[in-house]
Protein backbone atom coordinates (compact mmCIF):
# COMPACT_ATOMS: atom_id res chain seq x y z
CA UNK A 1 0.00 0.00 0.00
CA UNK A 2 1.48 3.48 -0.80
CA UNK A 3 1.44 6.40 1.48
CA UNK A 4 1.50 9.94 1.15
CA UNK A 5 4.92 12.05 2.14
CA UNK A 6 2.02 13.75 4.78
CA UNK A 7 0.39 10.37 6.14
CA UNK A 8 4.20 9.50 6.70
CA UNK A 9 4.82 12.58 8.41
CA UNK A 10 1.99 11.78 10.80
CA UNK A 11 2.83 8.61 12.12
CA UNK A 12 6.50 10.10 12.47
CA UNK A 13 5.14 12.53 14.70
CA UNK A 14 2.84 10.80 15.90
CA UNK A 15 5.71 8.09 17.21
CA UNK A 16 7.77 11.18 17.54
CA UNK A 17 5.33 12.15 20.73
CA UNK A 18 4.30 8.73 22.27
CA UNK A 19 7.92 8.05 22.06
CA UNK A 20 8.64 11.38 24.29
CA UNK A 21 5.37 10.57 26.37
CA UNK A 22 6.60 6.85 27.33
CA UNK A 23 10.60 8.86 28.09
CA UNK A 24 8.49 11.07 30.17
CA UNK A 25 6.89 8.30 31.93
CA UNK A 26 9.97 5.67 32.49
CA UNK A 27 12.23 8.89 33.51
CA UNK A 28 9.91 9.76 36.39
CA UNK A 29 9.20 13.38 37.68
CA UNK A 30 12.03 14.62 37.59
CA UNK A 31 11.94 14.94 33.47
CA UNK A 32 8.43 15.82 33.57
CA UNK A 33 9.25 19.41 36.09
CA UNK A 34 11.80 20.32 33.37
CA UNK A 35 9.18 20.25 31.08
CA UNK A 36 7.13 22.26 33.31
CA UNK A 37 7.01 26.04 33.45
CA UNK A 38 7.51 27.81 36.37
CA UNK A 39 4.11 28.42 38.20
CA UNK A 40 4.47 29.22 41.61
CA UNK A 41 5.70 32.97 41.68
CA UNK A 42 7.92 33.53 44.29
CA UNK A 43 6.38 35.37 47.57
CA UNK A 44 2.82 35.56 46.23
CA UNK A 45 0.34 33.88 48.63
CA UNK A 46 -3.23 33.75 48.94
CA UNK A 47 -3.64 37.11 50.33
CA UNK A 48 -2.34 38.65 46.94
CA UNK A 49 -5.25 36.96 45.21
CA UNK A 50 -2.94 34.19 43.75
CA UNK A 51 -4.61 31.40 42.81
CA UNK A 52 -2.17 28.40 41.55
CA UNK A 53 -2.06 27.80 37.97
CA UNK A 54 -4.27 24.67 36.78
CA UNK A 55 -6.88 25.63 40.19
CA UNK A 56 -10.22 27.27 40.11
CA UNK A 57 -12.55 28.81 43.08
CA UNK A 58 -16.02 28.59 43.47
CA UNK A 59 -17.85 32.12 43.75
CA UNK A 60 -18.15 30.66 47.55
CA UNK A 61 -14.76 30.72 48.31
CA UNK A 62 -13.50 32.57 51.41
CA UNK A 63 -9.79 33.25 49.67
CA UNK A 64 -9.32 36.63 48.99
CA UNK A 65 -9.39 36.48 44.76
CA UNK A 66 -13.54 35.83 45.68
CA UNK A 67 -14.17 38.21 49.25
CA UNK A 68 -12.19 40.90 48.05
CA UNK A 69 -14.16 41.34 44.68
CA UNK A 70 -16.74 44.40 44.32
CA UNK A 71 -19.35 43.12 46.07
CA UNK A 72 -22.11 44.39 43.19
CA UNK A 73 -19.73 42.34 40.78
CA UNK A 74 -19.93 39.28 43.56
CA UNK A 75 -23.66 39.36 43.61
CA UNK A 76 -24.00 39.85 39.63
CA UNK A 77 -21.70 36.91 39.81
CA UNK A 78 -23.27 34.53 42.00
CA UNK A 79 -26.62 35.36 40.84
CA UNK A 80 -25.37 34.39 37.02
CA UNK A 81 -24.12 31.10 38.87
CA UNK A 82 -27.62 30.35 40.55
CA UNK A 83 -29.08 30.29 36.93
CA UNK A 84 -26.55 28.76 35.16
CA UNK A 85 -26.74 25.72 37.22
CA UNK A 86 -30.49 25.54 36.84
CA UNK A 87 -30.70 26.41 33.35
CA UNK A 88 -27.86 24.36 31.94
CA UNK A 89 -25.97 22.60 34.49
CA UNK A 90 -23.35 24.36 34.44
CA UNK A 91 -21.23 25.95 37.61
CA UNK A 92 -18.89 29.33 37.16
CA UNK A 93 -15.65 29.21 38.48
CA UNK A 94 -12.64 31.33 38.33
CA UNK A 95 -9.37 31.20 37.77
CA UNK A 96 -8.52 35.06 38.46
CA UNK A 97 -10.33 37.41 40.71
CA UNK A 98 -9.01 39.94 42.94
CA UNK A 99 -5.50 40.65 42.74
CA UNK A 100 -2.79 42.78 45.07
CA UNK A 101 -1.12 45.25 43.47
CA UNK A 102 2.26 43.29 44.02
CA UNK A 103 0.69 40.27 41.84
CA UNK A 104 -0.95 42.13 39.13
CA UNK A 105 2.91 44.14 39.12
CA UNK A 106 4.53 40.28 38.60
CA UNK A 107 1.71 39.89 35.54
CA UNK A 108 2.85 42.24 34.10
CA UNK A 109 6.36 41.53 34.55
CA UNK A 110 6.00 38.38 33.31
CA UNK A 111 4.00 39.67 29.83
CA UNK A 112 6.69 42.13 29.34
CA UNK A 113 9.04 39.03 28.92
CA UNK A 114 6.71 36.90 27.19
CA UNK A 115 5.45 39.49 24.42
CA UNK A 116 9.44 40.90 24.24
CA UNK A 117 8.01 44.77 24.64
CA UNK A 118 5.93 46.50 27.63
CA UNK A 119 3.58 48.08 24.37
CA UNK A 120 3.11 44.52 23.68
CA UNK A 121 2.30 43.01 27.07
CA UNK A 122 -0.21 45.66 27.74
CA UNK A 123 -2.78 44.44 24.81
CA UNK A 124 -2.96 41.54 28.06
CA UNK A 125 -1.77 42.66 31.14
CA UNK A 126 -2.67 45.71 32.54
CA UNK A 127 -0.15 47.57 34.85
CA UNK A 128 -0.48 47.54 38.68
CA UNK A 129 -3.53 49.95 39.79
CA UNK A 130 -4.61 50.61 36.22
CA UNK A 131 -6.00 46.50 36.38
CA UNK A 132 -9.51 46.10 36.70
CA UNK A 133 -8.36 42.79 38.84
CA UNK A 134 -6.64 44.76 41.55
CA UNK A 135 -9.63 47.10 41.94
CA UNK A 136 -12.16 44.14 42.65
CA UNK A 137 -14.08 44.87 39.25
CA UNK A 138 -12.85 41.92 37.21
CA UNK A 139 -12.64 37.88 37.09
CA UNK A 140 -11.48 35.50 34.57
CA UNK A 141 -13.83 32.69 33.90
CA UNK A 142 -12.38 28.80 34.33
CA UNK A 143 -14.53 27.00 31.78
CA UNK A 144 -15.62 27.49 28.10
CA UNK A 145 -19.33 26.32 28.96
CA UNK A 146 -19.37 29.34 31.51
CA UNK A 147 -17.86 31.85 29.55
CA UNK A 148 -20.47 30.90 26.73
CA UNK A 149 -23.47 31.21 29.30
CA UNK A 150 -22.33 34.45 30.42
CA UNK A 151 -21.54 35.89 26.79
CA UNK A 152 -24.72 35.04 25.63
CA UNK A 153 -27.08 35.81 28.87
CA UNK A 154 -24.40 38.03 30.98
CA UNK A 155 -26.01 41.03 30.40
CA UNK A 156 -29.30 39.65 32.38
CA UNK A 157 -27.07 40.72 35.79
CA UNK A 158 -25.07 42.73 33.63
CA UNK A 159 -22.11 40.78 33.59
CA UNK A 160 -20.38 41.80 29.85
CA UNK A 161 -16.81 40.48 28.40
CA UNK A 162 -14.71 43.50 28.75
CA UNK A 163 -12.02 42.58 25.76
CA UNK A 164 -12.50 41.08 22.31
CA UNK A 165 -8.98 38.99 22.94
CA UNK A 166 -9.78 37.77 26.14
CA UNK A 167 -13.01 35.25 26.14
CA UNK A 168 -12.27 34.58 29.51
CA UNK A 169 -12.31 38.29 31.43
CA UNK A 170 -15.92 39.67 32.57
CA UNK A 171 -16.33 42.62 34.49
CA UNK A 172 -19.77 44.49 35.36
CA UNK A 173 -20.35 46.99 32.58
CA UNK A 174 -23.87 47.63 32.83
CA UNK A 175 -27.09 47.82 34.67
CA UNK A 176 -29.32 44.24 35.12
CA UNK A 177 -30.68 43.40 31.30
CA UNK A 178 -28.90 46.76 30.02
CA UNK A 179 -26.69 45.99 27.05
CA UNK A 180 -23.18 45.46 27.25
CA UNK A 181 -21.00 47.95 25.70
CA UNK A 182 -18.64 47.39 22.63
CA UNK A 183 -15.83 45.11 23.74
CA UNK A 184 -12.33 47.09 23.76
CA UNK A 185 -10.13 45.28 20.79
CA UNK A 186 -7.22 44.64 24.14
CA UNK A 187 -5.82 45.83 27.19
CA UNK A 188 -5.29 48.66 25.75
CA UNK A 189 -8.58 50.18 25.32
Amino acid sequence: MKHSRASRAIVIVSALALTVSLAACVAGPKLAETLQPVSTPAGLTDSDGYIPNGDTLTLNSDKPAITRLDPALLSALRSADTAAEDERGISITITDGWRSKQYQDFLFGQAVQKYGSEQEAERWVRRGTDSAHVSGHAVDIATADAMDFLNRFGSRWGLCQAYANEIWHFELLTTARGTCPPMATDGRG
